[in-house]
Formats: C-alpha cells, sequence, structure tokens
C-alpha cells in the first residue's frame, strides 16, 4: 500500500519545497523504501516546454520526453529514480483533458464543474502507478491562499477523507523571518500560513520551518501551541552551506523520524546515509580547484541552467575538486576579438550550452573558436554543438556557414529536421506545428565510434541513451567537409542519420554532443562527460 506525503508552501515562494520534498524522499529511500515524487503546478500553461527561461528556469526533460519543472531535475538527482510524463501535471493539461472529454462528449452532457471533475482528475493523476511504492510524494507548486492552487488543495483534502487513516500526512513549509531591527524571529507568519491551510480543510501534521537563524524550543513550542502539532513536529530548516548537506541536515533535526511517526512506523531500519557523507565529504574538502567559463544567452537567471551548474559540481566531485562557474553572456562576444581573450584566457575550461534562437550565436562560434585554437577544454551541449559544426564550417570554407533557426541561410549546416526513426518507427514534426511538437524529446539511443574518445569517455561503450530537447539537427550533408577540419563525428543516430557527438583527437579536450547529458547526472553518479570535462580542466589548470 503506497503511503502520501502531500507537501505545501506558505508565506512565500521560493522556499525550497522541491529540494525539501527530494531530501525527504532521499532520506525515506536511505532506510530502504520505494519512492516516488510527483509535482502538481497550479499554472495554466500545458507545460513549460513554451515558457522564457527567465520567467521559469530550465525545462527538465525525462526519459519518455515530457518537458516538465525544474524540480523533478532534484527528485532525479537525490533519489536516482528516473522521473516520468506521469510524474508532472499543470491546471493546463487537467482543463484540457477535461475540455477534450466535454467537447467528445464523455460527460454525457453533464455540466462540467471544478468539484468533481477537475479534483477527480487531480486525484486519478496523484493515485496512478503506485502498485510498487512505499512513498508517494506530491508536491503541490505555489503558495497556499492562491487561486489557482485551490483545486489541487481540495483534491487533497478529499484524498486525505477517502484514504486509509494512517496513509497520507500533510507537511507545510513556512517562513520564520527574522526581523533585525527587533532582534526577534516572528512566528505569525507561520501561523497564519497554517491557519490559511486549514481554512480549506487541511491540517498540516509536520511543519518545516525556514529560517535563516536558529530557532529557539521556546519558539518552536510556541509554533507548536498556535497550529496544533507536537514540538517534535516543528523541523527547523535553516539555510544550509550547499543543497546536498540538505538531507544530513534534515535528517539530524528529525524529519524523517517524524514523518514516519505520522504514519504510525516505529520499526523502520536505521538509514545508511553513507553516500550522502560521501558526497559532503568530497564537497566540503576539495584537493583543488577549476574555473569553467559558461557561455551561454540567459545567464542573467542562473535558475535557466539548473541542472547544467548541479552537472559541473557533480563533476568536480568525482574530481574532489572545487568547480568555480563563470557565467559569461555570449553576446558580449559579438564585438572585438581581445574582449574574448580578456574574458576566456582564465578559464581552465569553456562550455557552450544549449538555447533557442539567433541571439548571441555569434559570440558562442567566437568561444568555440577561442577553446579550439587556444587548446582550451571544451564542451558544446546541444545549441553549443551545433556552434561547434557551423565554426568548423567557417573553417573549411563556408564562410556563410548558419542555421535556419536563424533565418534563410545559403550554407545551412544547421536545419530543422521533420522526419527520424525511433524504435516505434517513423517519427514526423510539421516545421509550422506547435512548438513543444516539433521538437526531438526525451531519451534516444547513440551508436558510438569505436576507439573515439567520447567512447572511452563512457568506459569503451558503443551505445549510450541520452535525452534530447531541441528541434535542429546537424547537417549531415557537410560532414566530410567539417572532418577535414579536424572535427569527427563519433556518435551517430542508429540509422547513421543524424549526428549525435562531435569531437577533435588533436585537441586536449573538446566534444560537443547534440542531447543534454547535464539531465542525467547525479552527486553520487556523475555523468561520465562532465567527470571527464573537469579533469580535463582540472589538466589545464595545472599549465598554466
Amino acid at each position: 500500500m503506497a503511503r502520501y506525503i502531500f507537501i505545501t508552501g506558505g508565506v512565500v515562494s521560493s522556499l525550497g519545497k522541491g529540494l525539501m520534498a527530494a531530501s525527504l524522499a532521499a532520506l525515506l529511500q536511505a532506510r530502504g523504501y520505494k519512492v516516488r515524487i510527483r509535482k502538481f503546478d497550479p499554472y495554466l500553461n500545458v507545460d513549460p516546454g513554451t515558457m522564457s527561461p527567465y520567467q521559469h528556469g530550465e525545462v527538465y526533460v525525462t526519459d519518455d520526453g515530457a518537458e516538465t519543472d525544474l524540480d523533478l531535475g532534484h527528485y532525479e538527482r537525490f533519489t536516482g529514480v528516473s522521473a516520468r510524463q506521469s510524474d508532472n501535471v499543470t491546471s493546463g493539461r487537467i482543463y484540457q483533458n477535461i475540455i477534450t472529454k466535454e467537447r467528445r462528449g464523455d460527460y454525457l452532457g453533464a455540466t462540467v464543474q471544478v468539484v468533481p471533475h477537475v479534483t477527480d482528475a487531480i486525484k486519478e493523476f496523484a493515485l496512478a502507478d503506485v502498485d510498487d511504492l512505499d512513498f508517494v510524494l506530491c508536491e503541490i507548486g505555489g503558495t497556499v491562499g492562491d487561486i489557482e492552487s485551490l483545486p489541487f488543495m481540495e483534491a487533497i483534502r478529499q484524498l486525505r477523507n477517502e484514504l486509509e487513516p494512517l496513509q497520507t500526512l500533510s507537511v507545510h513549509v513556512t517562513l520564520v523571518p527574522y526581523i533585525a531591527a527587533a532582534g526577534e524571529l516572528k512566528t505569525k507568519p507561520t501561523q497564519h500560513s497554517v491557519r490559511e491551510l486549514a481554512s480549506l480543510g487541511i491540517k498540516p501534521d509536520v511543519l518545516l520551518c525556514r529560517s535563516e537563524h536558529p530557532i529557539p524550543e521556546g519558539e518552536r513550542q510556541k509554533i507548536a501551541n498556535f497550529c496544533n502539532v507536537r514540538k517534535e513536529a516543528v523541523i527547523p530548516a535553516l539555510d544550509a552551506p550547499s543543497i546536498y548537506s540538505v538531507p544530513l541536515q534534515y535528517h539530524q533535526e528529525g524529519l524523517d523520524s517524524e514523518v514516519l511517526r505520522g504514519f504510525g512506523i516505529t520499526d523502520a531500519p536505521a538509514p545508511d546515509l553513507s553516500r550522502w557523507h560521501d558526497v559532503t565529504d568530497r564537497y566540503f574538502n576539495p584537493e583543488g580547484e577549476v574555473t569553467i567559463g559558461v557561455v551561454g544567452k540567459y545567464v542573467g537567471l542562473q535558475d535557466a541552467y539548473k541542472s547544467l551548474n548541479e552537472a559541473l559540481v557533480h563533476g568536480g566531485l568525482a574530481n574532489r575538486v572545487k568547480v568555480n562557474i563563470r557565467w559569461i553572456d555570449a553576446e558580449i562576444f559579438e564585438g572585438e576579438e581581445s574582449d574574448i581573450a580578456a574574458r576566456l584566457e582564465p578559464m581552465h575550461g569553456i562550455l557552450v550550452p544549449g538555447g533557442f534562437g539567433e541571439r548571441g550565436s555569434e559570440g558562442k562560434i567566437a568561444s568555440v573558436r577561442f577553446a579550439r585554437e587556444r587548446g582550451v577544454p571544451f564542451l558544446g551541449i546541444c545549441l553549443g554543438m551545433q556552434m561547434a559544426c557551423i565554426e568548423a564550417a567557417r573553417l573549411a570554407g563556408h564562410d556563410k556557414a548558419s542555421s535556419t533557426e536563424f533565418g534563410p541561410t545559403e550554407e545551412p549546416v544547421v536545419g530543422i529536421i521533420t522526419e527520424w526513426m525511433t524504435e516505434e518507427g517513423l517519427q514526423t514534426r510539421e516545421a509550422g506545428g506547435d512548438l513543444g511538437g516539433t521538437m526531438r524529446l526525451g531519451a534516444y539511443p547513440a551508436k558510438l565510434a569505436g576507439n573515439s574518445h567520447v567512447s572511452s569517455i563512457y568506459g569503451g561503450a558503443t551505445e549510450i541513451s541520452e535525452r534530447h530537447r531541441h528541434r535542429y539537427e546537424v547537417n549531415g550533408a557537410y560532414r566530410d567537409s567539417l572532418e577535414g577540419t579536424g572535427l569527427v563525428f563519433s556518435g551517430m543516430s542508429p540509422d547513421g542519420l543524424l549526428p549525435e557527438i562531435v569531437e577533435r583527437p588533436e585537441h586536449p579536450w573538446f566534444v560537443g554532443v547534440q542531447y543534454h547529458p547535464e539531465l542525467k547526472s547525479k552527486p553520487f553518479d556523475p555523468h561520465p562527460l562532465f567527470s571527464g570535462f573537469i579533469a580535463a580542466a582540472l589538466r589545464q589548470s595545472r599549465l598554466v
């Protein structure tokens, strides 16, 4: 029987519900339980795939091709459990499905309402595919009191009544602010937030109180008294020096023990937290450091590159070094060459990440050229690989080499693809279709060339599977011309038509990949590309 943990947030947004859910799941997993985490997003977009990175941060992609909230990245990184399409739902998707059914006549002429039709759809999502699980953690996006989240709150209330008495538990994440002028922690915001939640029919069982200062026992007792919970269920959640120390911190404060107690579980095995101790030891006790320049176009909001940031940290953990990331706006490199040298010479490695649109593309190409000419370790991801191919084409004499993504071009080294083969057969897309519908999304296999650098990075593998999110592909017609510059196509789709990986064997470390390896990296299992890239950067640091 799966047990449900419903996670809500109050007072303000950005309290870290996703990180809390991931940490709690990791602690339960460390005790031997099977867990899965789901995210309920109240916004009306069907998914975040068409939302601006500045609005929503990165779009996290699952193996089965779902474009989801970035919190699912936290879930995967902390538990190692691959997320899937059924782990993220939005109000937009719920309403889209309901309206489709209504137009089809599935409701037999009944009046379609929030209760029961919307709430039933939410409950159906929560209860699906949980037969083999011990715990399902359901995070509700937004803040208690938001209009958008009311149907989800009502669905939770109903589920808590419909399921067995010890089958559900509510965790509420709140803020206990420190007022510097008064020199006091204030518990009133938490009290009001819990009262708001109670007005919706949901009584929290555990309170996770975010604070910048330690919460004295007296204040914890005060919160417990006013919010109708045990003092032990008021869990302090102080700011942590690293997100990877959060599971250990929450365990020390008794979060997992209190949650298990809420389910009536008193004989749970002690958690094996050895891998988290190893991760934190590597993080806080590095034996060196490297500096990586990330030349992107969304650097104004680092959440736009959340998984990338964490994957670089993981590469540092694998090599026991600290990774200093320098976020560099690609547009500043579309000027004088001397500006590029001044910015990139201090870097031990250069990474050009994915993105959409022409803005900053010439700056990315200039960064690729600098890495190639100066022998600086280079990793290009998605658009970064495409820019590496365009740079090689220009080196080969195709001066007007470009991508059709940026407009009509005489030399389409990169172009949109509308057909490709999968295990299910031929996949087709319309160039002018819905934005999400024209993408190659999810996990796809690639065959690696024998004796290639990238094959050695993957431990001698000849075939890999990685996650994609892109609309344009490198044009295979330019392969001979590009390889004439020393750029080798070392990874291809199984049918040999779509370039997946390029590398320069004569370069100290130069790899471009069409997929997004950062999506599969974990602190206790760093992705080999990032481990290899940081190792190369470490060697570079010893040369300068």
